[in-house]
C-alpha cells in the first residue's frame, strides 16, 4: 500500500511524515510525500531533526505531486488549520484523510523556540503515524470504508486530546 503525505511546499511536514512512516511501517507499506507547490528543497531543520531521532534522510527531496513514483492508495493532507492555510486537493483516486499540523517552517523566535516548533510537529506526526500503524492493517486494507473510518477516528481522537488537555 502506498501512502502519500501531502502539503503545499513539501519541505517540512510531509517530509517528516514520509520519513517517520517509512522508518516505522512494515515492508508492504510505503510512504511518499509531495507538494502542490513544492519549495524545491527540504528545510534543513527537518533533516537535522530526523537525523537526531535516528531516522534516515536518504532520498528525501521536495517534489511535486505531478512526479509521484506510484499512485497513492491513501492520501493524508498535513496542512495546519492555523492562519487560514489552504490544503491542496489531490485529484487522484486514493482514499483521503486530513491530519492538520502547524508548519514549523514559519516559526519565529529564538533558536530554542524554533527547535521546539519542529519537535512539536514531529511528535504530532509521529503519534498519528504510530496510531495508524497500530490498526489491524491487513484486515482494513481489504475494506476501504472501514479503513477510512479508522483513519478519520485517529485524526478526530488526536484533535480532541490535543485541544482538551
Amino acid at each position: 500500500m502506498n501512502v502519500l503525505f501531502l502539503c503545499t511546499g513539501n519541505s517540512c511536514r510531509s517530509i517528516l511524515a514520509e520519513a517517520v512512516f517509512n522508518h516505522l511501517a512494515p515492508d508492504e507499506w510505503q510512504a511518499m510525500s509531495a507538494g502542490s507547490k513544492p519549495a524545491g528543497q527540504v528545510h534543513p531543520q527537518s533533516l537535522v531533526l530526523l537525523e537526531s531521532e535516528g531516522i534516515s534522510t536518504e532520498g528525501l527531496f521536495s517534489k511535486s505531486w505531478d512526479s509521484l513514483p506510484a499512485a497513492p492508495d491513501i492520501v493524508i493532507t498535513v496542512c495546519g488549520n492555523a492562519a487560514g492555510e489552504a490544503c491542496p486537493v489531490y485529484l487522484g483516486t486514493g482514499l483521503r484523510t486530513h491530519r492538520g499540523v502547524d508548519d514549523p517552517a514559519i516559526a519565529t523566535g529564538s533558536e530554542d523556540e524554533i527547535d521546539a516548533a519542529f519537535m512539536h510537529t514531529y511528535r504530532t506526526l509521529r503519534s498519528g503515524i504510530e496510531a495508524f500503524l497500530a490498526l489491524p492493517l491487513n484486515e482494513l486494507r481489504r475494506n476501504t470504508s472501514a479503513l477510512k473510518a479508522a483513519l478519520d477516528s485517529i485524526v478526530n481522537l488526536r484533535f480532541i486530546q490535543h485541544h482538551s488537555g
